[in-house]
């Protein structure tokens, strides 16, 4: 299609104060997901639906949640903020169970030729919960919002693609590139890119916005009591679900109480004694006397970046390529992933993207195994044959110490925490000194460990749709254009440049092969390892039917979901 004329709306105006710094939202995305969303197969994961009893669906009730983290606010970068706000801001765009996107708040949409021009056309009669309506102006204002620094995810995803966003007429917005971006529509389906009131925005404190953002979806945000519980409430006017949805009309609950429960046994035991109906992050020890107690498990292998070692390739011992290869050898990181797993938590050897991920490498998950010997013969080669009072490798009287810092119940669960013990345990037999340090979330989303000169290893995640995943991850850091999300600290140009043809390539098999040769490239240059593939996982009570997992990041949906006990 050809661009339609247009007279171009004016750009719009923000205070400041809506916005914290970019850097300082740098920080935060860069402690919460990679520096951190599909299935335990192929491409896309068929996700759990909670299919309890016979009943037909009744409304009323509140449902118990138990989820294991946070947020600072509803809305915003991080993961367990997309899980809060899917349930309160509705999307452009949804992805259903065989990763198509299909429509939510646009009804339509088409890009023009030469791939820079897309045009939504929104549904109509769709209101927001402080009654104003949904436009295309209101579009693209939360379009600038997100990238003047209302939202570090979309910063991340959209910067060097996104140029404008305009209202065409009340109901149709035009989203303008400065390259082309073909996989955009599916990257729009994450938790993300929720779609919030202008008018909040505008009129109300950033303290409003960020604990009860307006929004047109299922629920409202009711009451937050920090460290305890959000309360959401049913959007009685809702009309706008998605095209994926179980069912048409506003939530069949009166609430949802959304309760912070840390520790993963005592989660667990709330379910058990009925002061959960459904809870989040099953521990694998956990899963099989679940099943075997008649609780519904349902487990999503979110794509994108999977729990991974990316090595610090600027200063210290990993900027010799030998040395993390060495590493990559050095331990059995599948058998510790299977015995702590349990069989739930998927090995992932790949350090690129994940298993559940469009355009996976096979060969770049294949290429270390377990090989001890090997490890040794690298290490000889890099020069550190001396050995220290404790048996660690020397070199030049220093000893090779790794400093591997882990966001301890944000980043990293308890399941994942035991398995970076057991890499730890074995990397010492080949001679590593591994120094595990857990940092709490307050430190690490305060910018700990974010520099080369504070760490050697940093593990972590990043949830996406597709492998676009790696741009953000592996785009140079450079001073004229930084990129915080750059874990390994590796500026390649060869790299990036494969990455940049791959997200511009409209050819969904050619464009997944450009992204397995990135993911090959790191791999062959080891800057960074898999280790497991991140979950988001449910165990679901008797009696409460219809919760599933929304197909982007494998987060709860309670609008379908009712009790019948």
């Amino acid at each position: 299609m050809s661009a339609r004329a247009h007279t171009p709306a004016p750009r719009r105006a923000y205070p400041a104060a809506l916005f914290p710094a970019l850097a300082a939202t740098a920080a935060l995305l860069a402690g919460c997901t990679a520096t951190t969303p599909a299935q335990t197969s192929a491409s896309t994961t068929d996700p759990a639906v909670s299919t309890t009893g016979d009943a037909a669906p009744a409304t009323g009730g509140t449902i118990l949640y138990g989820h294991q983290q946070e947020p600072a606010c509803v809305f915003g970068g991080w993961i367990e903020q997309a899980y809060l706000s899917y349930n309160v801001l509705d999307s452009l765009v949804s992805l259903d169970e065989n990763h198509e996107v299909v429509p939510w708040l646009a009804e339509e949409w088409s890009v023009s030729d030469d791939q820079l021009t897309w045009t939504f056309r929104l549904k109509e009669g769709v209101q927001f919960t402080d009654g104003s309506p949904l436009t295309a102006e209101v579009i693209a204002y939360n379009f600038d919002y997100w990238l003047a620094g209302g939202n570090s995810t979309a910063i991340a995803w959209l910067q060097g693609y996104y140029e404008s966003a305009e209202a065409l007429d009340e109901l149709t917005v035009q989203i303008t590139l400065s390259r082309p971006y073909p996989r955009l529509a599916d990257n729009l389906t994450q938790g993300y890119f929720g779609i919030q009131s202008q008018v909040a925005l505008e009129t109300r404190s950033d303290e409003e916005n960020c604990e009860k953002p307006i929004g047109s979806g299922a629920f409202v945000v009711e009451q937050w009591n920090r460290g305890e519980n959000i309360v959401l409430v049913r959007n009685e006017d809702y009309t706008s679900w998605p095209a994926n949805s179980r069912h048409e009309g506003p939530a069949y609950v009166d609430r949802v109480d959304w309760k912070f429960v840390s520790d993963a046994t005592t989660r667990v035991a709330t379910l058990r004694s009925g002061e959960t109906d459904v809870i989040y992050d099953v521990p694998a020890i956990d899963w099989a006397p679940l099943d075997t107690e008649g609780f519904e498990l349902h487990k999503y292998v979110t794509p994108g970046r999977p729990q991974q070692l990316s090595f610090n390739t600027q200063v210290g011992p990993f900027t010799d390529e030998l040395v993390r290869k060495a590493f990559a050898y050095a331990t059995d990181r599948q058998q510790i992933v299977e015995t702590i797993g349990r069989g739930v938590i998927p090995y992932e050897g790949n350090g690129g993207v994940s298993q559940s991920t469009p355009g996976y490498s096979q060969a770049a998950a294949d290429l270390y195994t377990y090989d001890p010997d090997e490890a040794n013969r690298l290490l000889d080669e890099a020069g550190w044959t001396e050995r220290d009072a404790d048996g660690y490798r020397a070199k030049d009287g220093q000893t090779l110490t790794i400093v591997l810092p882990y966001g301890i119940g944000s980043i990293i669960n308890a399941d994942g925490a035991s398995i970076l013990q057991g890499i730890q345990e074995q990397a010492k037999g080949v001679g590593f000194h591994v120094d595990l340090i857990p940092v709490p979330q307050s430190a690490l989303f305060a910018g700990a460990y974010s520099t080369p000169e504070e760490r050697d290893i940093y593990p972590g995640y990043w949830t996406a749709v597709t492998a676009g995943i790696l741009h953000i991850n592996w785009r140079q850091n450079l001073p004229e254009s930084p990129n915080y999300w750059n874990a390994s600290f590796y500026n390649d140009p060869v790299l990036e440049q494969i990455i940049l043809d791959a997200n511009s390539t409209v050819d969904v098999e050619a464009q997944n092969e450009l992204y397995r040769e990135a993911q090959d490239y790191i791999a062959e240059h080891a800057l960074s390892i898999g280790v497991y593939a991140r979950l988001s996982s449910l165990a679901v009570r008797d009696g409460l039917v219809d919760v599933w997992q929304e197909n982007a990041q494998g987060g709860p949906v309670f609008h379908d979901a009712y009790l019948v006990d």
